[in-house]
């Protein structure tokens, strides 16, 4: 995967400064150089997207241990499941003002390290209240992260948006799963202590901080980056991202879709075992249904950026969630697997979403702006999704309502996944 890269035209270029004109003295040369920072930058890739999601769902594994660990109740346990959406639109929306003026890798570093200090720090706190600070702190790094990927793919690999941002989305969908899998065996294999098993993962994230270190001072443009792209970046003001029609959709987009991924995996179990699927094997399809974003997540962005509008990949998604919902009404025991791969298929909006976010803005300054807005906006609207299930859950006796909720929000997840998916850039809507 990584010696494509190599394969690039080699560029001799001397970064000029912003302010004087004059060269800065820092020169990138030579295939051997450009080769190394390539294979470096996929690393470091591929290792933050790993971390994107294991301080999520090893603690959803743990949670009943962590609960009398820490003497916490219910409410607040509910509360756990709001709190990764509100971090990320908190402080995603911070990342693109972070990145302009440290640089995105040096953001991205920072955001591993914030993670493995999280991950470390909360098994150990002794505090309800120190825990969830602690948990604070990793999204915090894990919210900036998610909304500069876009932007690293962008700046350093313009013309291979869709490729990238499937093998990123196929990490960050391989750490999700393997967190939900492993925690639990792993935790039993290292003395059954529920702060072994979480503080564990601290180890991955910190892996993941040594690839940007040699990009911490590095606040120039990218080997790929044209004049025109320099010029963009340095010169031009921040777009008026609210006055663009496709980042509004796109904001809708990404928040139905990861309602929709919240819901599926807070409930989905739950939903199976009260049909009369044995426990094991509720979590197994919870398992399925997370695995399918493995091959998924790469094939799917590649497609997409293959394709002047991504209308159609958006439909086919949603056909695939609302048949997977009409199964989970009808028979949700008597065809559970194949309910589990439809709505596993279903969720492969998310790295749609990111792909669209790569292609809707011509200059990795408008992805910084355009990823920050559409996540952190998002993330937001999809806080209410997860609790209001359960709400109805609760009042109703029954799956019915909040079945026929998920399969409802389908509807306007699709219309405005058309509208994110055409052939235009957030640059000449905002200019308008």
């Amino acid at each position: 995967m990584m010696g494509f890269m190599a394969r690039e035209e080699t560029r001799t270029r001397t970064v000029t400064s912003p302010r004087t004109g004059t060269p800065e003295g820092r020169t990138l040369t030579g295939p051997a150089t450009r080769a190394w920072t390539m294979r470096l930058l996929v690393l470091g890739i591929v290792l933050t997207a790993l971390n994107l999601r294991p301080a999520i769902t090893s603690l959803g594994a743990l949670l009943e241990e962590v609960r009398d660990g820490l003497g916490m109740s219910g409410s607040v346990a509910g509360l756990l499941t709001s709190v990764p959406p509100l971090c990320f639109a908190v402080f995603g929306v911070t990342a693109p003002r972070l990145a302009r003026r440290f640089g995105p890798g040096t953001v991205v570093c920072a955001g591993m390290a914030a993670i493995t200090a999280g991950l470390l720090i909360r098994p150990y706190t002794g505090s309800t209240a120190g825990f969830l600070a602690a948990s604070a702190l990793a999204l915090m790094g894990i919210a900036v992260s998610n909304v500069l990927m876009p932007v690293i793919v962008k700046r350093w690999f313009p013309d291979r948006v869709g490729s990238m941002t499937g093998l990123y989305s196929m990490a960050l969908a391989l750490g999700t799963a393997s967190a939900a899998a492993v925690t639990v065996p792993m935790t039993e294999v290292l003395g059954g202590s529920w702060q072994t098993g979480l503080a564990v993962w601290a180890g991955l994230a910190a892996a993941a901080v040594l690839p940007w270190i040699p990009f911490v001072r590095d606040r120039g443009a990218a080997p790929a980056d044209s004049g025109q792209e320099q010029h963009a970046r340095v010169d031009a003001p921040p777009l008026r991202i609210t006055r663009s029609r496709t980042s509004w959709a796109l904001a809708v987009y990404f928040g139905l879709q990861a309602t929709g991924a919240y819901i599926t995996m807070g409930w989905m179990a739950q939903i199976f075992r009260d049909a009369g699927v044995h426990a094991g094997t509720a979590g197994l399809l919870l398992a399925v249904t997370m695995v399918m974003g493995v091959p998924l997540a790469f094939v799917i962005p590649r497609l997409a950026g293959r394709l002047p509008h991504q209308g159609p990949i958006v439909l086919a998604l949603g056909a695939c969630g609302l048949a997977g919902y009409a199964g989970l009404y009808l028979a949700p025991a008597a065809g559970s697997w194949a309910w589990a791969v439809l709505l596993g298929v279903s969720n492969c909006s998310f790295p749609l979403a990111l792909t669209m976010v790569g292609m809707r803005a011509r200059t990795s300054a408008g992805v910084a702006q355009l990823s920050g807005f559409a996540q952190s906006t998002g993330y937001l609207l999809s806080i209410p999704g997860p609790l209001l299930v359960g709400v109805l859950y609760q009042h109703s006796g029954g799956w019915g309502l909040p079945i026929a909720l998920m399969a409802g929000l389908m509807i306007p997840q699709m219309a405005v996944g058309v509208l994110a998916g055409r052939d235009r850039t957030v640059e000449d809507e905002a200019a308008r």
